[in-house]
């Protein structure tokens, strides 16, 4: 739970100094005891008196002047340091054109599951959600439940993927009465080799949608964290295309 939280923990273990510093340089740039000086958004000053000399005779100022910088250059070095980690881990993600990985998972019902068994005889909807019952993902998953007969006229699976347990999918499908495959990913290998991102400082996981020719080839992606049923109708304009 740590490590994958890691950046998290470095934002706000760094960000507290940083922000009690911060609070007590501005109270002196704008000459206030005010803790509201924090929420206003005056910055102008602000600026010019954190890279400039405003008060040269003031040693409070010239003090927290410089905490203020130092916290203020590590925490940039740590956003750079997160951006940099992120992009090298979704270098090799699966994108328009790939061939899709090999993988097999345990379904709701406990059967495992191997993707080299539909290859070249059905297209292929390959979800990844973040959570069982979530309200995006539920939402998600009832509009692919209501167009499942679109989807079979198109000749494709529809196969949704999340990193719960085997008996949280069974009663996810239960729940919401789902005609199709849930798959269980437990530890997120399949979504580390299709390479698909995370959000919000790698706190949730993303929701990406892979449409996948009968050749194993991904034809079309859709990636969108807040537009859960889109992914749906995206999918299914793709397939009709297809034919």
């Amino acid at each position: 739970m740590i490590l994958k939280n890691i950046w998290l923990i470095l934002f706000v273990v760094w960000g507290l100094p940083l922000t009690f510093y911060r609070s007590k340089f501005r109270k002196i740039v704008y000459q206030t005891d005010s803790w509201t000086i924090n929420i206003k958004p005056v910055f102008l000053k602000e600026l010019k008196a954190l890279f400039g000399n405003m008060y040269p005779e003031n040693p409070n100022y010239l003090k927290f002047r410089n905490f203020y910088r130092f916290y203020l250059v590590i925490y940039m070095l740590l956003f750079t340091s997160y951006i940099t980690f992120s992009q090298k881990n979704t270098m090799n993600e699966i994108t328009t054109g790939s061939s899709i990985p090999a993988f097999k998972l345990p379904d709701q019902n406990g059967n495992l599951f191997d993707v080299n068994s539909v290859l070249g005889k059905k297209n292929l909807v390959i979800y990844f959600y973040p959570k069982d019952d979530s309200p995006g993902c539920t939402a998600q998953a009832c509009s692919f439940r209501d167009q499942f007969e679109d989807f079979t006229e198109a000749d494709a699976m529809v196969i949704g993927i999340s990193g719960q347990s085997v008996e949280s999918h069974k009663k996810f499908a239960e729940k919401h009465r789902l005609s199709f495959t849930l798959l269980s990913d437990e530890g997120n290998i399949v979504r580390k080799q299709f390479g698909v991102p995370t959000n919000f400082l790698g706190l949730l996981p993303g929701r990406v949608t892979y449409v996948v020719d009968k050749q194993g080839k991904v034809i079309y992606l859709f990636n969108s964290q807040m537009q859960a049923e889109k992914h749906v109708d995206e999918a299914l304009r793709i397939l009709k295309e297809l034919k």
